[in-house]
């Protein structure tokens, strides 16, 4: 008996190794544009950008490129997209570990305009991948010695802000350029965090305890804080609170470990360069944990701008940004002393500086092709509530009452900051495009070059 014919409509041995090929070919495809994808999360995860700004930059990727039935995480430590074409076909995962973290708003700035290119079909998902190769090869823009010097020119500008007078300015910026030293030293032989916040704060305790020693007159409370300055976890704080108001409680939750272990850090060493006073005899009398006072509004303005600039040059942002950041933050700055002085507390001034910072990010970025995240995260450095975390760790073991009324004042900061600066994105973003529709309005017949490009680009991305 012969076997029975195929049906007419089943595919040949040819049609299925075509078809072969071809899903070879599409997997091969989408592993690739989800690759791209979670290598750029990773630099904007490792740059400090938040969790909401990594997911939508991984799905704007993925879009860009073509694919879809795709979903994207974001963890502290971790990134994982998955891509599903049918619901009866096995889903492709891929995940990524996010372990090392140093600030490169250089970096940042180089793939927030690969998405940009990207995503307007300028380049292909080829040439992304070889210019994200290039960025992450090539390193640091600046030699390592002129970000320990900015970093000590941040501590002074600080120290303007805190109130403290020249020799309270030049110690803060000594103590910042040695302790940045220091950790380099120790983060070579990949010593954790933790120990490094350690040494880091008994060194500028000890720096204290040498300045009392001799005959300046001058507050050891003050000097340590404004020593202590550029080890505070205040801006990985305000990361929480923005990662927390965006939805993504998870690593709000990892955030806050971080910046109250790191903190902790800080308060361990302080203790222990107490205890080496105590032992050499040196009495610094009853001091203050986190003391400051209010300057005069200009020098404050003024050390405000220096310290956000600074910062900003120490995290390799590009140098067209610095003078427009640094007037974003002596802005913000007036307003603060402004507000503060006609009552509205601390936090509420807080909140209103922070709202200008915000509305100030979206046109400064625009103008000067930067990330909006760049200009808020340089802009809020004045205003770190890393200080009222370390004071009121510090007051845990002697005053319950004080130390509890510190942790709130610094909870109402970091709230005030990150929100303030979030709110003021959401309105300065539709600002801005309706200023564009009437400026459209206003200028009438284009005579030369087309009206819009966007059905442009709609029409070659189909070509």
């Amino acid at each position: 008996m012969a076997p029975a014919a195929p049906p007419s409509d089943a595919p040949t041995g040819d049609d299925r190794d075509d078809r072969d090929v071809r899903d070879v070919r599409d997997v091969r495809e989408i592993t690739a544009t989800m690759n791209l994808a979670l290598r750029i999360g990773e630099v904007l995860l490792s740059s400090g950008a938040g969790a909401g700004d990594v997911n939508a930059a991984m799905r704007n990727v993925a879009w860009a490129c073509g694919v879809r039935g795709y979903t994207a995480d974001v963890t502290f430590t971790e990134l994982t997209m998955s891509q599903q074409s049918s619901p009866d076909e096995p889903a492709l995962i891929q995940i990524r570990q996010v372990r090392y973290r140093e600030v490169d708003y250089g970096d940042l700035t180089d793939v927030d305009h690969l998405i940009r290119d990207l995503v307007d079909g300028t380049i292909d998902r080829a040439e992304a991948t070889t210019r994200l190769n290039r960025i992450i090869s090539t390193g640091h823009g600046r030699p390592r010695w002129s970000v320990t010097g900015a970093l000590g020119v941040m501590g002074g500008g600080v120290g303007l802000v805190l109130g403290g007078d020249l020799l309270v300015v030049v110690v803060a910026a000594a103590a910042a350029v040695l302790i940045d030293l220091m950790q380099r030293q120790l983060s070579r032989r990949r010593l954790p965090g933790f120990y490094q916040q350690v040494a880091g704060g008994l060194l500028a305790t000890l720096i204290a305890v040498g300045v009392d020693a001799t005959a300046a007159d001058v507050s050891p409370s003050l000097v340590i804080s404004t020593s202590i300055i550029m080890l505070l976890a205040g801006v990985n704080f305000l990361g929480a609170i923005q990662d927390a108001l965006t939805g993504f409680p998870v690593t709000a939750g990892a955030r806050i470990l971080e910046a109250f272990l790191a903190t902790t850090g800080v308060v361990a060493g302080v203790s222990g360069g107490l205890r080496v006073a105590d032992v050499l005899g040196i009495d610094l009398g009853r001091l203050n944990p986190g003391a400051y006072s209010i300057s005069q509004p200009p020098v404050m303005v003024a050390g405000g701008a220096v310290a956000a600039a600074a910062y900003a040059f120490a995290a390799y942002a590009p140098k067209r940004a610095l003078a427009p950041i640094g007037a974003v933050a002596g802005l913000a700055i007036a307003v603060y002393v402004g507000a503060f002085d006609r009552g509205l507390g601390i936090a509420w001034s807080s909140a209103l500086a922070a709202l200008l910072i915000g509305l100030a990010a979206y046109p400064v970025g625009a103008r000067w092709r930067i990330p909006s995240l760049v200009v808020v995260a340089a802009g809020i450095t004045p205003f770190l509530p890393g200080l009222s975390i370390y004071r009121g760790l510090t007051l845990l073991a002697t005053d319950s009452s004080s130390a509890l009324l510190a942790m709130v004042t610094a909870a109402a900061i970091a709230i005030a900051l990150s929100s303030g600066a979030i709110l003021g994105e959401y309105v300065a973003q539709p600002i801005r495009r309706e200023a564009r529709r009437l400026e459209n309005r206003l200028a009438g017949p284009r005579l030369v070059g087309p009206h819009r490009v966007t059905g442009l680009r709609r029409r070659r991305r189909s070509r």
